[in-house]
């Protein structure tokens, strides 16, 4: 049996974007971290992604590993147009042995021209379903002729949910690979495949039964990548637990709640992580003051810096409430609409605001900020450095999302006494703890209901309680001191991947 067995694993992270060769999101963060994580608790954990033209191969020094692979395409008929075999190359990134910590893991990388190379995005071409089928078969493919060969393979999201459909039922009887581990990681059930799953034809339902289409079949753009990879899957988690108890429900279950709940017992929550290298008020180079929690005072520099660098008036007594997000209705701003010039009236505040994303809301906050000088200001592109700046001098981040499977920017914000304002769902309610004042704890503040009023509520307790000082210290040094590292989720994925592989054991030996 392998479950509680303490040994050394081999883990390969199947995803389309990992950091830092190629990043468009939070999954590329965690594909560096994580891997990373579990390295250093003693696991030889590596990484498969695409080799996209962007990615610098000098720069990482690829070397050559598996020239070409020929991976099968299922077409029916082996012409020009649909060939049986799409040829790959395979190149590998090694890490240097400097004992430099922030090195990627060892990582290999899937080379095509044609779907890969030739692209100038990750994502959103019309041809993504083949992309991603490619991915997932060839990695399967490379494996087959690899000397190294993981215990357990963690897919992520629904582009490698083909990876674990084909791995349990075209390699079922491989003798190399069918004794790997499937770990299927959901990172955001919203997102399925190449349609909106809330609205499918019944001709076109995709019960994840069938085998996968062949690369070019139209079918191919109809699976739902999600599912399978739920339905096939050895074990199954997302990245908060409360967000894997979310999604048993019809509320948040985006029409796989059933599913999800009869396979419950093997579906657990792992939360992620940050970075606490990058994300440390004491040493990072972008604040205009370093401190810690017995510094505190040190942030009204970073406040004042903060102020001025988006044209706020520079008022140390101000509420300086920030937002920091990509702009989607996911993220909940619509609570905002109604309610935000009753907060600017009623509360000695300002409001900093930075990100990116839809336009109507890119355009509500431009028109906030225009409509009231020195107190809104709004940098609407994204920014990698300035976010510690903004952390490190508001009081409090707002974080109203209508659903949140993890989330790090309360995470990242509590590293650096920026209070959060959250609403009480998914990873948000894993994370923050809401102040109760009759014990004097909690981390930040929080309200349930996906209600204006509700965040109005949350919103008059923070600013009340920022009105004393020693009660404000307070929930700014419990926050501060949470550990949210990427070991203790390297920990729990430990965990989760020994039970995967106890699945596995037991699916080889009914």
């Amino acid at each position: 049996m392998f479950f509680g067995r303490k040994k050394a694993l081999k883990i390969l992270f199947v995803a389309p974007e990992a950091a830092p060769f190629v990043k468009a999101g939070g999954l590329g963060e965690v594909m560096f971290a994580l891997p990373r994580a579990l390295a250093e608790i003693g696991h030889d954990a590596r990484v498969m992604i695409p080799r996209f033209a962007s990615i610098d191969q000098s720069k990482y020094r690829l070397t050559m590993e598996h020239e070409a692979l020929q991976v099968p395409t299922d077409a029916e008929e082996d012409t020009q147009t649909t060939p049986a075999y799409l040829i790959c190359n395979v190149k590998k990134y090694t890490p240097e042995k400097s004992g430099d910590t922030r090195q990627p893991v060892t990582s290999y990388f899937l080379e095509n021209q044609e779907y890969y190379e030739f692209r100038s995005n990750i994502y959103g071409y019309t041809d993504d379903a083949i992309r991603w089928a490619l991915l997932s078969r060839g990695t399967l493919e490379f494996l087959r002729v690899s000397k190294w060969v993981p215990d357990v393979i963690v897919a992520n999201d629904w582009q490698t949910g083909f990876l674990v459909n084909y791995l349990h039922t075209v390699y079922k009887n491989d003798a190399k690979l069918n004794k790997i581990a499937s770990l299927f990681v959901i990172h955001n059930l919203s997102y399925q495949g190449m349609f909106d799953h809330r609205f499918v034809n019944e001709s076109d339902y995709d019960d994840g039964q069938s085998l996968v289409p062949s690369f070019f079949n139209p079918r191919l753009l109809r699976v739902n990548a999600l599912r399978r990879g739920i339905l096939h899957a050895d074990s199954i988690t997302t990245v908060s637990p409360n967000y894997s108890k979310e999604i048993m429900t019809k509320e948040y279950g985006e029409l796989l709640d059933d599913l999800l709940r009869e396979r419950r017992s093997r579906l657990y929550g792992v939360l992620n992580g940050i970075d606490y290298e990058v994300f440390n008020s004491s040493v990072n180079p972008n604040l205009a003051a370093n401190y810690n929690e017995e510094t505190l005072s040190e942030r009204a520099k970073n406040k004042e810096e903060a102020q001025g660098r988006f044209g706020l008036d520079r008022d140390p007594s101000a509420f300086l409430l920030s937002i920091v997000s990509r702009f989607s209705e996911q993220k909940g701003f619509d609570l905002l609409f109604d309610l935000v010039e009753v907060m600017l009236r009623e509360l000695k505040m300002q409001i900093l605001v930075l990100g990116s994303g839809d336009s109507r809301y890119m355009s509500f906050f431009k028109e906030l900020e225009t409509k009231h000088p020195g107190r809104v200001g709004a940098h609407l592109n994204f920014d990698r450095d300035l976010p510690h700046l903004v952390y490190g001098g508001s009081d409090a981040v707002l974080i109203p999302s209508k659903f949140e499977p993890s989330g790090l920017t309360q995470m990242e914000a509590m590293r650096y006494g920026c209070v959060p304002i959250a609403r009480r769902t998914g990873g948000l309610a894993d994370t923050v703890k809401d102040y109760d004042p009759k014990t004097n704890t909690g981390t930040g503040f929080t309200f349930e209901a996906f209600d204006a009023q509700a965040l109005l509520v949350a919103m008059a307790r923070a600013y009340e309680n920022y009105r004393n000082p020693a009660v404000w210290q307070k929930i700014q040094k419990s926050a501060m001191k949470h550990d949210f590292s990427w070991k203790h989720s390297a920990e729990e994925y430990e965990r989760v991947a020994n039970l995967a592989m106890n699945f596995a054991e037991k699916r080889g030996n009914p």
